[in-house]
């Protein structure tokens, strides 16, 4: 049986640190590689054209919207999706070509291990972080909000899965995973605004996070990972609480004044 020819897509914005990486663990497997770059300022685009792949301009409209976006642009059907940061490991390139051999499925879900601030994370919740990554677009698409997307596949489809891990090179540093906590806290707050789930108690500013916590570090053993899974755990636990500040404080100072703050 012949093998299918796959595209692999990739987002990116300001990814010059973690781009080549990505794109060297790809040369023999997929027959096209497309980025989709939101306007990099930094040398991006430059790496990317040194490894060959086509890159095409788009401006940021989410993470949804992008990823359909970049799905469209690949030249053929069978896709893999990938960020930046994430790099094949070689059990999970042969599981790859393996399946372009004998595609049998709508798409194929992957474990993601990932590296945080030097240790590589197997609990807490971290590990295995199964996503559906490989697929062929004709039968579904990626959906979710402002953050979470997925790549959903048709009713009545069925999905497989990929042996091999997707390496994960998340945080550099705890500045690193605090910053972008406070980003993701704020679009988390606004899903929950556009979904009209506005209440919130101290059940929500206190108990949830000390669940979190709790569930993360001792339930999920996220004490085995030593002082990445403790900082993890914590910085899962404040994510908790900021969602919901923002979005009973934010929203409300929003709301104060003006039709939707303005």
């Amino acid at each position: 049986m012949p093998s299918v020819p796959l595209s692999v897509v990739v987002i990116t914005y300001n990814e010059e640190h973690n781009i080549a990486r990505c794109l060297e663990a790809l040369h023999d497997i997929a027959e096209d590689v497309v980025v989709v770059d939101s306007f990099s300022t930094d040398r991006t685009v430059d790496i990317c054209h040194q490894h060959g792949v086509r890159v095409i301009q788009h401006a940021f409209e989410g993470y949804v919207a992008q990823k359909n976006f970049a799905t469209a642009q690949a030249q053929h059907d069978m896709v893999l999706q990938l960020d930046a940061d994430e790099v094949l490991t070689e059990e999970l390139r042969q599981s790859i070509r393996k399946v372009k051999q004998n595609w049998q499925h709508a798409g194929y879900s992957l474990t993601r291990l990932t590296n945080y601030c030097g240790t590589w994370v197997r609990h807490g919740g971290w590990y295995p972080d199964r996503k559906l990554r490989l697929y062929d677009r004709r039968l579904g698409e990626w959906q979710g909000l402002l953050l979470h997307e997925r790549f959903q596949i048709a009713a009545g489809q069925a999905a497989g899965t990929l042996s091999g891990d997707l390496l994960h090179y998340s945080y550099n540093s705890v500045e690193q995973h605090v910053s972008q906590l406070n980003r993701f806290t704020s679009i988390a707050a606004d899903e929950l605004w556009l979904a009209n789930k506005r209440h919130v108690t101290l059940f929500h500013l206190l108990l949830k996070p000390w669940w979190r916590f709790v569930h993360g570090y001792f339930f999920r053993r996220g004490f085995l990972d030593g002082f990445a899974g403790l900082s993890i755990a914590v910085i899962s636990a404040l994510g908790v609480f900021l969602k919901f500040a923002k979005l009973k404080f934010g929203r409300d100072a929003k709301m104060v004044g003006g039709k939707n703050g303005q």
